[in-house]
């Protein structure tokens, strides 16, 4: 059913082998792409933290964060979202306060 195919390196260019135990294996895991990276790219890009930003905090680097004026005591406000203005954006301290508390 599977047949071996040679497939090209979106990063690199060079060419390699899809072979089709691998698309036997992509299957059985639901996978519909085919891989687009050789076998060296895609392990330097795991290694590299596979380019990932957000709120994962496994070592995929560090958040973007945006300055904003807090809503209720008018200090600078740092946050982890672009303001659009239509919300109040709270500082550190004020959102604090404004926790309801599970203790």
């Amino acid at each position: 059913m599977y047949r071996d195919e040679t497939l090209n390196c979106v990063d690199c260019g060079s060419s390699f082998q899809f072979t089709a135990n691998e698309q036997e294996f992509f299957a059985s895991k639901g996978f519909t792409n085919k891989p687009s990276r050789c076998g060296d790219c895609r392990a330097a890009r795991k290694a590299a933290g596979g380019g990932r930003t957000g709120s994962h905090r496994g070592g995929y680097g560090q958040r973007e964060m945006f300055k904003a004026t807090c809503s209720q005591c008018g200090g600078v406000a740092e946050v982890p979202f672009q303001p659009r203005g239509d919300k109040p954006v709270y500082c550190r301290d004020c959102f604090a306060n404004r926790q309801p508390s599970y203790r």
